[in-house]
């Protein structure tokens, strides 16, 4: 007879090599770790296989420990969550509306993402910043994506400034505030802050990135130690962490500070978020669920609680194309088979079992869809008889569950796509779930042909003083490129007339009172709306 063990080494055979990275994992049940295991290798260039005390950059998973710090100083009345972020942030633009620290916890703040802004701004993660260098980049925003309050909207620029608010707050350097206040009370001795590229960690994972051929490549970034991440830490480590949201031991003590914790957020209109303080709340097959996951470079990490059920996961991987999140319900499915009041449903991120679609069907599918309230685009398009997305620079090829359900297969994040019925003008809509968030409503767009005449009319240089950048707009054999910096120019396809695409941008042109192209607003997932004057 098969152990749950022996189930759960089975769902991590596939990085389970002396060739491969892999991940590290606790499973955890009540007060103890019931399981722990190494898969795959820590260092393929020292042959160091990856073990439970090896050492992770946890990415975003790192937020709640942020989140954390700023509940406690609220506790011992250091700031209130209502104050105005310029108190403490006065070189921050004065917008419209004021931005609250409750506002930065919650992603709904409205401020561009640094870290989109860092990209459009020809900025390379592998390059050292200081902190004052993004802040200046963040201050020179003059505009928000939204009202303060309007919507959700993950964003790293919010936990950016928590750490830079903490830090004048207190009068001390941000990863020392998360060491005194968290790191030591919890006994976690081997967590801290990945400050300080330079310096040595003893077990560390590298993490790496997947090439064609079965071919890997270090990812090295210089760009941390703020509070939007940069935690490097193990499963066992975690798991102290884990505890604490049973028995707290931190602030004051007690429940009221996981009570304050556990408080989701509510936007201007009354919708309660299924954001907490730097956590998600959902639900699985029936059952109430707390998680949050992590990616930077090439290190993915999930740390999922089943808080009801005493029962938790902790997912941490050194390469960019494993998807702990996925893994970790997978092992909840295994050790809590029996406790699910839900079926699993068929839309589950280990699904194995698809549909093939109709060639008809598929080809119907293909086109842009525009996100109905940020106008984001996702392109589908057939390859080879199969079904390709493209979002945020991202492609993923889908898979059918049923002829109205798409899961992207394959892939380091969980992205599914409902087919909804045709609007009464007959427009198709589809709806687009990523990584269990709330769906989100696309609308096909009819494209409309471009007239290789017409191009000439974007051509030209467009400066920016938000991003400090200019971009060049050419044309090569009748197709439109962008040029920024140094990097390679990107190819522009036509949606529309004034409308261009990218893989990783979306362009909208506008035109002054002679017709005549003048300047174009630039949108790019988590920023929208930043001008180029021509």
């Amino acid at each position: 007879m098969t152990s749950l063990s022996d189930k759960v080494d089975a769902l991590f055979a596939a990085w389970n090599k002396v060739d491969s990275p892999g991940c590290a994992l606790a499973v955890i049940k009540g007060s103890e770790i019931i399981y722990k295991h190494g898969y795959g290798m820590a260092d393929l260039e020292r042959n160091a296989p990856i073990s439970p005390a090896s050492v992770f950059d946890i990415g975003s998973t790192g937020k709640q420990f942020t989140a954390m710090l700023i509940a406690i100083l609220a506790q011992q009345g250091a700031l209130s969550l209502d104050n105005s972020i310029h108190q403490y942030i006065p070189e921050l633009p004065i917008y419209e509306q004021p931005i609250t620290i409750r506002h930065l916890v919650y992603h709904t703040s409205g401020l561009r993402d640094y870290a989109s802004l860092m990209y459009l701004s020809d900025m390379h993660f592998e390059n050292f910043y200081y902190e004052e260098e993004l802040l200046d980049l963040i201050c020179r925003q003059k505009s928000l994506n939204f009202k303060p309050g309007d919507e959700f909207l993950y964003s790293n620029t919010g936990y950016f400034l928590l750490g830079v608010l903490a830090r004048r707050i207190t009068q001390k350097p941000f990863p020392e505030l998360i060491r005194e206040n968290i790191l030591e009370q919890l006994g976690m001795h081997v967590t801290g802050f990945n400050d300080d590229a330079k310096r040595i960690v003893k077990n560390r994972a590298i993490g790496y990135s997947s090439e064609e051929g079965d071919r890997y490549c270090t990812e090295i970034s210089f760009c941390g130690g703020f509070g939007d991440g940069a935690i490097i830490s193990t499963v066992e480590d975690l798991f102290l962490w884990d505890q604490n949201f049973y028995n707290n031991k931190l602030g004051s003590g007690g429940d009221e500070l996981i009570q304050q914790v556990f408080t989701p957020g509510v936007l201007n209109s009354g919708e309660k978020l299924d954001y907490l303080f730097g956590l998600e709340i959902g639900n699985y097959r029936g059952l109430r669920k707390v998680s949050h996951a992590g990616g930077w470079v090439g290190y993915r990490a999930e740390l999922m609680r089943f808080p009801d059920q005493r029962f938790s996961v902790i997912c941490l991987a050194n390469l960019n194309s494993i998807n702990p999140s996925q893994l970790a319900q997978q092992v909840a499915d295994i050790y809590l088979a029996d406790q699910f009041t839900e079926q699993d449903p068929p839309f589950r991120q280990g699904a194995t079992e698809f549909v093939e679609l109709p060639t008809s069907q598929i080809e119907n599918l293909a086109g842009f869809y525009r996100h109905q309230k940020n106008g984001n685009f996702l392109k589908l398009s057939t390859q080879s008889g199969k079904l390709i997305g493209e979002l945020f620079g991202y492609s993923f090829e889908l898979n059918a569950i049923s002829s109205t359900h798409l899961k992207a297969a394959r892939s380091a994040f969980d992205i599914q796509i409902s087919i909804q019925e045709p609007d009464p003008k007959g427009v198709r809509i589809i709806s687009v779930r990523l990584s269990g968030r709330k769906p989100e409503l696309y609308r096909k767009v009819a494209a409309a042909a471009v007239v290789p005449s017409q191009l000439i009319d974007y051509l030209g240089d467009y400066h920016s003083g938000e991003l400090n950048i200019s971009y060049t707009i050419l044309l090569d054999k009748e197709q439109l490129f962008m040029k920024r910096g140094y990097s390679p120019k990107e190819a522009l396809q036509p949606i529309k007339r004034d409308v261009f695409t990218s893989r990783y941008l979306d362009l909208q042109f506008e035109r002054n009172e002679q017709n005549q192209v003048c300047a174009f607003k630039l949108g790019a997932g988590r920023v929208r709306d930043i001008c180029f004057i021509k």
